[in-house]
């Protein structure tokens, strides 16, 4: 390496956060799927054979 060429500089790490806690990330991801997704479909009726009555004695 010749002394012409920037040495590389080690990049500073940030220590800024997103500013978001993961309890309200978590959070709405979950209410996100709550409304997203569509209630599920109603079971097919089974009818179920009607029996007849029996008459008094």
């Amino acid at each position: 390496m010749s002394e012409t060429e920037p040495q590389a500089r080690p990049r500073p790490q940030s220590s800024v956060l997103a500013g978001v806690s993961m309890r309200d990330l978590l959070a709405s991801c979950a209410a996100a799927r709550a409304v997203s997704t569509p209630p599920p479909a109603p079971e097919p009726a089974t009818r179920r054979p009607v029996r007849e009555h029996r008459e008094a004695a």
